[in-house]
């Protein structure tokens, strides 16, 4: 089992890379974990904003206990229950999504480098480096039209949590990535994807 992790800010592409990646594999032998799915469903205080609302952008918004679990379980070769999480009600939802065993696992989301635990598993790590004000232009698209957002919320939380914590936390993790990439990922996938086919070829 192979788990490529895939990190970077709010709004950098994570999600539409991994599927420009997957569409170049086998989709019976990849799956795609979302890190999203392991949001808590109650945020601690102590991440709280002084204004008291959750910081969904701080480490400790996620689920790590069960992450680990997860993807230790994928390497392994088990069957996981994904948890799934509701935007719009901030929320995990009852019903889980179950992932086989497969060859390979493309791991996406903004911390996917943070825990040192998680990247030792990590066979391949790349970082979505993209500019500030097109990541705060693409959330701002998504949370307006998918997750029921209002937009002086987003621009609120943009500057409350987003800008803070992706200086503090989330930029950091580019130390831990083997390569990086840039707004334009259309050939990075192309690349990515033939090192990921030729690894599924080994194996089969």
């Amino acid at each position: 089992m192979h788990i490529i992790g895939i990190a970077g800010g709010s709004g950098s592409g994570k999600t539409t890379f991994a599927n420009k990646v997957l569409k170049e594999l086998d989709q019976s032998q990849v799956a795609v974990l979302h890190m999203d799915s392991y949001y808590l469903n109650e945020q601690p205080k102590e991440t709280h904003t002084t204004a008291g609302k959750p910081n969904f952008d701080h480490p400790g918004a996620f689920d790590w206990d069960l992450l680990r679990q997860h993807i230790s379980d994928l390497k392994e070769g088990k069957t996981v229950q994904a948890p799934n999480y509701d935007f719009t009600t901030n929320s995990r939802l009852e019903l889980t999504t179950v992932i086989e065993p497969v060859k390979m696992i493309l791991f996406e989301g903004i911390f996917t480098l943070f825990d040192k635990e998680i990247r030792k598993m990590l066979d391949i790590k790349c970082f979505l480096h993209v500019d500030s004000d097109i990541r705060f232009t693409r959330r701002l698209h998504r949370d307006v039209n998918e997750r029921a957002r209002s937009l002086e919320s987003v621009i609120a939380q943009y500057y409350d949590t987003v800008r803070p914590m992706y200086q503090k936390f989330l930029d950091p993790q580019r130390q831990f990535a083997d390569f990086i990439v840039g707004e334009e990922t259309d050939v990075a996938a192309q690349i990515l994807s033939s090192r990921l086919q030729h690894l599924l070829e080994k194996e089969s």
